[in-house]
């Protein structure tokens, strides 16, 4: 079966959050899912660099394009790591994992504000 070349369609995201962020209720049940949205983001960047439909994909795991699709479905499927890893390589991708620190985290963010207003300060 011939791979089919993935066709995006247009979706003007920053416009549907100020729409639904109106919703009672949206921005608190966004937020607790915002690593699950992150991840839908990524994986669904990855998919279109790839040029690769769902079924493409599919084919590429071994599997159906409606697992690929609850894959690819923020919120709804908490994927395995074999899954994930599955998908990475389907797409031409290495999967990488990381957990920081929520501290330096914040430390990080506000280092790199103060450099980038360093630098802004410096420059003609």
């Amino acid at each position: 079966m011939a791979e089919m070349k993935f066709n995006p369609v247009a979706h003007k995201q920053k416009a549907f959050l100020e729409k639904a962020s109106k919703r009672r209720g949206f921005r608190e049940a966004y937020e607790v899912l915002a690593a699950e949205y992150a991840l839908a983001r990524e994986m669904l960047s990855a998919r279109s660099r790839a040029g690769l439909t769902q079924e493409a994909v599919a084919t590429r795991m071994g599997t159906t394009k409606s697992a690929v699709s609850r894959l690819e479905a923020a919120g709804k499927h908490a994927p395995s790591m074999t899954s994930l890893r599955k998908y990475a390589d389907a797409v031409g991708c290495s999967l990488k994992i990381e957990l920081v620190p929520q501290r330096a985290s914040l430390i990080a963010q506000q280092h790199g504000r103060a450099t980038a207003r360093k630098a802004a300060r410096r420059s003609p």
